[in-house]
């Protein structure tokens, strides 16, 4: 499919990828949106939170979007309340997924989530489609971009699913982690280091024998996280062959339903190789649009909506 147009233009402070990345996550407010959580026992003996919202007419509605999250993200961050909010005022039902350990609670199991748990998200969907909604539509940030994508293409999801749209995807993830590691992203290494080290001192109170705080205390990088826990846990030999086999790029030419990604080129956490230009031309279900602007997940507009979320929804709305 031909690379999708973008018509982005953000206020001039918002040209600074940095800035437009800091901005909302520190400043903005999302209001008139009201979640009920649901939780969702799984096979394993573990449970996954689920915040639901409505359209404020009662009117009931067969379509419903299933939003996920980016690292060390949950349902309440701002981009998720603001595309469930703009997904709500155009009639959808919005199932925002909490992934394991995200909801504010430790989870049951030593396991918790990564960038490709397709199995907990199958098992979402399968959930949803029990509700007896008509259309599906998946949204996913960041890491949750990354599972979307990735469940897409290497399964077969069922009739409901119509459509996707994912933002700010690092595509290749071990190309994403080498710019992360870079100069100009040490203060968000370092917020993302010390978020997910909180949690596995939680973890290892909980799975003493698993995991030791000396091991925990040694990590210096997201690489050393991903060594000693992420990969370990969920069965992967070590961090590089966790992020060779979960990578969704790989499983983009596989994609069967209208899927749009949205990379701004001036993201500090994708290199080159998440920009997926080449399988986007060969795949007629895949569009990518680069706009200029952006950063991580930002997309500012003036007003109560963003870029990104009047895109969603315009997407969506299609299929």
């Amino acid at each position: 499919m031909p690379l999708a147009k973008s018509t982005y233009i953000p206020p001039y402070f918002f040209k600074n990828g940095h800035f437009s990345t800091i901005y909302p996550n520190l400043l903005r407010k999302v209001n008139g949106i009201q979640q009920t959580r649901e939780r969702v026992e799984l096979p394993d003996g573990d449970f996954i939170d689920i915040d639901w919202s409505y359209p404020s007419n009662t009117e009931a509605t067969k379509k419903v979007a299933i939003l996920i999250h980016g690292l060390e993200g949950n349902a309440q961050r701002q981009y998720i309340a603001g595309l469930a909010r703009h997904l709500n005022n155009n009639s959808w039902d919005v199932a925002a997924v909490n992934l394991r350990n995200c909801s504010g609670e430790v989870n049951r199991l030593y396991r918790s989530y990564n960038a490709g748990v397709t199995d907990d998200l199958n098992l979402i969907v399968k959930h949803v489609i029990e509700k007896n909604y008509d259309s599906i539509s998946l949204c996913g940030f960041s890491l949750g971009g990354n599972i979307t994508l990735k469940y897409l293409g290497e399964k077969k999801p069922p009739k409901q699913i119509i459509s996707a749209v994912v933002v700010s995807v690092p595509c290749d993830l071990y190309d994403s982690l080498k710019e992360i590691n870079k100069p100009k992203n040490f203060i968000y290494q370092q917020r993302f280091i010390k978020s997910l080290k909180i949690k596995l001192h939680e973890r290892q109170k909980v799975f003493p024998n698993q995991i030791s705080k000396s091991d925990i205390n040694d990590c210096k990088s997201l690489i050393d996280i991903d060594n000693l826990y992420t990969s370990k846990a969920h069965g992967y030999v070590d961090a590089i062959d966790y992020y060779t086999k979960c990578s969704s790029k790989q499983f983009l030419k596989d994609i069967q339903v209208p899927t749009l990604i949205i990379n701004a080129k001036n993201d500090s956490f994708l290199g080159n190789a998440c920009y997926p230009i080449e399988e986007a031309k060969e795949n007629i279900n895949l569009f990518l649009e680069t706009p200029r602007f952006g950063g991580h997940v930002g997309f500012y507009l003036r007003g109560q909506i963003y870029y990104n979320e009047h895109k969603t929804v315009e997407f969506l709305n299609k299929w």
